[in-house]
């Protein structure tokens, strides 16, 4: 499976465009195209590449990760797949933009809920989804051990965690669910990030300041 990285809209949120190279098949995450700029960088490298989107994947739907859920669905009609513990979020999201003063058209609710050990196929690819809260109530991750990596949104970034202050957050659990579910992967699986640079398990546990404690043995 192949993975591309767009940075978009105004808090540099990275989407990600990931696809099965034998049938083109492709999902797009955490859409945070935010302009019409940004909406044709994600449309033409789609059809540059020959790509067919099935999917429309967020890891969880603070406001970053959904500016672009609404031109991903009136442009390709394909399901929009969220966990259920996080539709309080989508319920806030005009709330949100109004208050940080961003342009927002409201995201569609989800077609679908993801579920915890839920296996998506895209063409012949596989993805596992982990459920990660504690930065989102119904976060998730998406894991493709084949390809080694995993989809990561907002839990863990390059020496840091997501933030728990917003609502919802838990940091106790954060902290709790990164050990159960993505310390316990193999550490050259590569991490990517909802924002900033990509990383890896065994970095993380080896470097990031909030599990320097050896929380995760």
């Amino acid at each position: 499976m192949k993975i591309k990285s767009f940075t978009f809209n105004p808090l540099q949120e990275n989407t990600y465009v990931i696809w099965c190279e034998d049938t083109q098949n492709c999902a797009i995450v955490d859409a945070g195209n935010y302009d019409n700029a940004e909406n044709k960088e994600l449309r033409n490298f789609i059809l540059e590449n020959s790509l067919i989107p099935t999917l429309l994947l967020g890891t969880h739907a603070h406001i970053d990760h959904i500016f672009g859920n609404w031109y991903v669905k009136q442009e390709w009609d394909i399901p929009y797949l969220l966990h259920r513990e996080d539709i309080p979020m989508l319920d806030r999201s005009i709330t949100m933009a109004a208050l940080w003063n961003l342009n927002y058209t409201p995201s569609t609710l989800p077609d679908a809920f993801l579920e915890a050990g839920q296996i998506l196929t895209l063409g012949k690819c596989e993805l596992e989804v982990r459920f990660v809260p504690g930065h989102a109530p119904g976060h998730v991750i998406f894991v493709n051990h084949e390809d080694r990596w995993v989809i990561g949104g907002d839990t863990l970034f390059r020496g840091s965690i997501g933030r728990t202050d917003l609502p919802g957050g838990n940091h106790q659990l954060l902290l709790d669910k990164i050990t159960q579910e993505i310390f316990t992967l193999p550490e050259d699986y590569t991490i990517f990030s909802g924002h900033g640079p990509e990383t890896n398990v065994g970095f993380e546990k080896t470097n990031n300041p909030f599990f320097l404690s050896n929380h995760y043995e």
